[in-house]
């Protein structure tokens, strides 16, 4: 879920940022809500997994196929989260990736709710949710077995650009093979992910100035029409529309 760093909670400005976290791989991000804020920024589909904080809850939003929506927050509400890289959220949170696909979860439906409140008691109390979050994580991470190389290996190849049959041959894994550790790991075929992962990537360098048709060439669109497409079907809006917006 894209979204952003350890802001100050004091900041009332509004808007999203975002840092590294202490956690491997991951970023800590915060969004405030501006006051008299038009409808919010979408949620790009990115190939993670967050775990959030808002309006008092933690929830886990699993990997999005398509923009996510926000509902409107009054001016200054706060919503944190730590962005968890492909394949790394499962592990820490003890279910498959393709089981909360689309989905925002409270926590407590998927831990014994006695854990899930207490930690949500945690956040709460800690007077900065952003960072309550974060030493969260990393707590989960120190009990959790450490990312299965193979998985990273996997979503890094398909980040590159190279096509799923060349992924699966490094991997040393038949399609089926590949299919099936990817719903469990990214929530989704590794066709999909690879998929997402050039849209991310497209959007990034569109963000640089780069031209469209140069962008498309750039990250493995077949032409300019093929990235528009594909920003219609995954984001929802055309690429100058999410380029014009700010989140």
């Amino acid at each position: 879920m894209g979204a952003g760093v350890g802001a100050d909670p004091e900041d009332l400005s509004g808007g999203y940022r975002e840092r590294p976290s202490r956690l491997r791989g991951a970023v800590l991000w915060t969004h405030r809500a501006r006051a008299h804020a038009t409808a919010p920024y979408p949620v790009l589909p990115d190939g993670c997994m967050d775990l959030l904080w808002s309006d008092g809850r933690l929830l886990v939003a699993g990997p999005d196929t398509r923009a996510y929506q926000p509902g409107p927050r009054p001016g200054g509400a706060l919503v944190a989260g730590v962005r968890l890289a492909p394949g790394t959220a499962p592990a820490l949170l003890g279910v498959p990736a393709h089981e909360l696909r689309d989905q925002r979860v409270d926590l407590a439906d998927l831990w014994p709710s006695a854990d899930a409140r207490r930690h949500a008691e945690r956040v709460h109390a800690s007077g900065d949710p952003a960072a309550a979050l974060e030493a969260l994580a990393v707590r989960l991470a120190a009990s959790a077995a450490p990312p299965n190389p193979l998985l990273l290996q996997i979503a890094a190849d398909l980040d590159t650009g190279r096509t799923v049959a060349d992924t699966a041959a490094r991997a040393g894994l038949g399609a089926r093979r590949l299919h099936r550790l990817s719903l469990a790991a990214f929530g989704y075929g590794p066709k999909t992910l690879a998929r997402v992962l050039r849209l991310q990537r497209a959007l990034a360098l569109a963000r640089t100035g780069l031209p469209y048709a140069d962008t498309a060439a750039a990250v493995g669109f077949a032409d300019q029409a093929h990235l528009a497409r594909d920003f219609r079907d995954l984001a929802g809006l055309p690429l100058t529309d999410l380029l014009s917006a700010r989140p």
